[in-house]
């Protein structure tokens, strides 16, 4: 009517309240086209879910790790179990091993088409990529396997789980076995250089008597004693001289024989010396002590002697001995007794001193031979010392050891056993094709919508009498389309294809769904 259609721009847009007739009139007219899309989108999700979408089944077994309550308190100490905190990453480790998962090829089926070593390393990355294991607790372990075939999911989960208790009770074993064969290897070497550090301390300490623990400290001791000896010996020997020359000197001064007046006087002499020696005794002891009585009976003789010699002078008779008028010299006596004494000890104090710088001699080259013996002494005990340590260390590790291995042996440490085992799954995990369909419906209603409502909502295109009043071109009226009758033919035979287009659909659908359902 106008020519050419004239344009609005974006603040001329189709307003909400004027958008839902137009997005009916234009559904309307482009029907058929928003039914192909309809359709292409919702069979494109249906042969995507079909076709290319596997499904997948997971079969899981769960694990025990079993520590003994009872075994560990008594055997605290004494025993090492074998256990381990990380659970799942040591089962992660232990079925991902090479050996693990070429049974699992085996189990699997696929080394029935004889794969190539890369094929296989290939097969291990897949079935190490659908495998889950995980620790829903601390002494729980979950194996899970996912697979499109259900009996090989079911069989390559419980073969998991059967190697993973195998390999780690022989791991276990292995472990404390080679630990034992370790320890007893190396107590056997210990003990032959033990016995060989004690023969040579034994064979040193032969061949040197002075070479034992202690021997510096005794001769240290005897050395200080000798010379203590060697210095009393000396000094005795020079006081002992001094009162040899003495003696001498006073010797010389003296006569052997000494004349005397009368035997009157030499007895008057003796009573004085008894009287005085009484004297002294009475001083300390009684009248009854022996010493005094003898002297008393001295004092009595002398006495009686003076009475009788005085007798004999006043009778006038002289003596006939020739010892009346001479004596020996008393002093002269005692002084060459006391100088044959002292020279008996000063022939006895040289001989002291000289054993004592004998034995002196003797001590200090032995003193000299154990200084030279004692570094290949220390440098023997510190060698037989180390090695008894290390060799009874060793023997109570090896007793360790043994019990650590008969427990892995009777199963009676830490042990794994299966919880949950794995059975056959009855139902897909993961998107199905009840997911796929859906999404795939959803999108097709979603997609045709809204491509019909950016079309309606921002189409630059006058598509009403509000966009032309707007613009300020004066509107008298409105004219319908009118359509004739083939146009009206036209149109019904659109919306029957569009009706048998959705129906088709839908009929898909439910076929797939019904054979899903006959397979499952």
């Amino acid at each position: 009517m106008f020519g050419k259609d004239p344009t609005v721009t974006a603040s001329d847009a189709v307003p909400v309240s004027e958008l839902a007739p137009l997005l009916v009139r234009e559904a309307r007219r482009h029907n058929l086209l928003l039914a192909l899309v309809f359709s292409v989108i919702a069979l494109f999700a249906l042969l995507f879910g079909l076709f290319v979408l596997e499904r997948s089944y997971e079969s899981s077994a769960t694990i025990l790790a079993q520590q003994s309550d009872i075994i560990q308190p008594l055997l605290e100490g004494r025993a090492v179990a074998t256990g381990v905190v990380d659970h799942a990453g040591i089962a992660r480790q232990v079925i991902f091993g090479r050996r693990v998962m070429s049974e699992i090829l085996e189990v699997g089926g696929w080394m029935a088409a004889t794969p190539s070593p890369i094929e296989q390393d290939r097969l291990m990355e897949s079935i190490r990529g659908r495998t889950q294991v995980s620790a829903p607790r601390p002494n729980l372990i979950l194996i899970g396997y996912r697979d499109n075939d259900p009996t090989r999911a079911f069989r390559v989960a419980d073969a998991f789980a059967r190697l993973f208790i195998e390999e780690s009770r022989e791991a276990k074993q292995r472990e404390s076995r080679d630990a034992y064969e370790f320890i007893d290897s190396q107590v056997r070497d210990y003990h032959a250089k033990l016995t060989e550090a004690e023969q040579s301390l034994l064979q040193y300490r032969s061949r040197n008597v002075d070479a034992h623990p202690g021997s510096e400290a005794d001769v240290n001791a005897r050395i200080n004693a000798l010379r203590t000896q060697v210095e009393q010996a000396r000094m005795g020997l020079l006081e002992q001289q001094s009162r040899a020359q003495s003696l001498e000197a006073q010797l010389a001064g003296e006569s052997e024989v000494t004349a005397v007046a009368t035997r009157e006087s030499l007895y008057r002499g003796q009573l004085l010396e008894l009287q005085a020696q009484l004297d002294r005794l009475l001083l300390t002891y009684t009248d009854q002590y022996p010493d005094v009585v003898r002297t008393r009976h001295q004092i009595s003789d002398i006495q009686r002697q003076l009475e009788q010699e005085q007798g004999r002078r006043e009778r006038g008779e002289r003596g006939d001995s020739p010892f009346d008028n001479a004596q020996f010299n008393p002093l002269y006596q005692e002084l060459r007794t006391r100088l044959a004494e002292v020279r008996r000890e000063l022939a006895a104090s040289q001989s002291r001193l000289s054993i004592a710088e004998s034995l002196l001699s003797a001590e200090l080259d032995r003193a000299r031979r154990i200084a030279a013996s004692e570094g290949v002494l220390a440098e023997l005990t510190r060698d037989y010392e180390v090695n008894r340590d290390i060799y009874q260390d060793l023997l109570r590790r090896r007793e360790n050891a043994r019990v650590s291995m008969v427990l892995d042996q009777e199963q009676r440490g830490l042990t794994f056993r299966i919880q949950d085992p794995a059975v056959i799954p009855l139902r897909p995990t993961g998107l199905r094709l009840m997911h796929v369909a859906g999404a795939g419906l959803a999108a097709a209603f979603a997609v045709p919508l809204g491509l019909l409502f950016v079309a309606a909502r921002f189409d630059p295109r006058v598509r009403t009498a509000g966009q032309l009043e707007r613009l300020g071109v004066p509107v008298l009226a409105t004219v319908p389309p009118y359509l004739t009758r083939r146009d009206r033919v036209r149109a019904h035979m659109r919306w029957a294809l569009v009706a048998l287009m959705v129906a088709l659909v839908f009929g898909a659908y439910l076929l797939a769904y019904w054979l899903r359902q006959g397979q499952g």
